[in-house]
């Protein structure tokens, strides 16, 4: 089954993209090629990029709060192990401090790198980065793979409470949906929302051996899916078939 997810506003948005290049870099660095690390640091741009809204720590750190103060209120509660319950709080608690203990926006140590700056006003020039436009970066990618995948993890050191923050959040708002199976009939699926209820994500599965994939848009009232399908490699067209999807509303 393929996942596909939709956010329902800016800040679930903003998270899913940093959770998206965080994955990418951890993919990048951990290999030895050059070229590899290249888009490791490009991608380290990218969630630099992302990570200078002004309000994205405050945001976490609220988001961290609020749930810390949600699944207090399950202490007590005999349906809920309280062991586990704990465990949870004291990883929102170590998120908390970490991130609010940190000087800055993240990565900002990495604003007083000149070569890595010099590297980053040039990476979206189309071949901006060759040895003539900066040998220093073109010494650095002739050093050993080790001494370079150590720069990159002393460089990704100043992201490592966002990314944790982000990484936790996003947990514990999937586990709080329960899967349904939907019928998408004629290749359109529509589902009212309940009102007084706030929902973040949408979840979406769909078996790729179906050839579709869909289209989602939603606000707080209704979410609608149309299903897509690309013909002979080239065009995209929507679907009048029916298929199965398995659909998960998260708050």
């Amino acid at each position: 089954m393929i996942l596909y997810e939709y956010p329902f506003n800016e800040r679930i948005r903003t998270y899913l993209r940093l959770e998206h290049l965080f994955f990418r870099l951890g993919e990048l660095m951990g290999r030895s090629s050059p070229t590899d690390h290249h888009f490791a640091i490009t991608t380290l741009f990218e969630i630099i990029e992302v990570g200078a809204r002004a309000e994205l720590k405050t945001d976490v750190l609220k988001d961290l709060e609020k749930q810390k103060h949600a699944l207090a209120a399950y202490r007590g509660n005999p349906a809920i192990s309280e062991e586990a319950l704990e465990q949870v709080i004291g990883q929102l608690d170590a998120c908390f401090t970490a991130l609010k203990g940190q000087p800055g926006k993240p990565g900002h140590a990495l604003t007083e790198i000149d070569w890595l700056m010099s590297l980053r006003s040039r990476a979206s020039i189309p071949g901006g980065t060759c040895e003539f436009d900066l040998p220093v970066y073109h010494a650095w990618r002739h050093l050993e793979a080790g001494q370079r995948r150590a720069d990159l993890k002393r460089w990704v050191d100043g992201f490592l409470p966002l990314a944790e923050s982000v990484g936790l959040l996003l947990k514990l708002l999937r586990d709080s949906g329960v899967p349904q199976k939907v019928m998408c009939s004629g290749g359109h699926f529509q589902q009212n929302l309940p009102q007084g209820r706030s929902f973040g994500l949408l979840r979406l599965r769909i078996d790729p051996q179906l050839g579709l994939f869909p289209e989602i848009s939603g606000n707080r009232l209704v979410v609608s899916v149309r299903l897509m399908t690309i013909v002979d490699g080239q065009r995209v067209q929507s679907s009048s078939e029916d298929a199965q999807l398995e659909v998960t509303l998260c708050s």
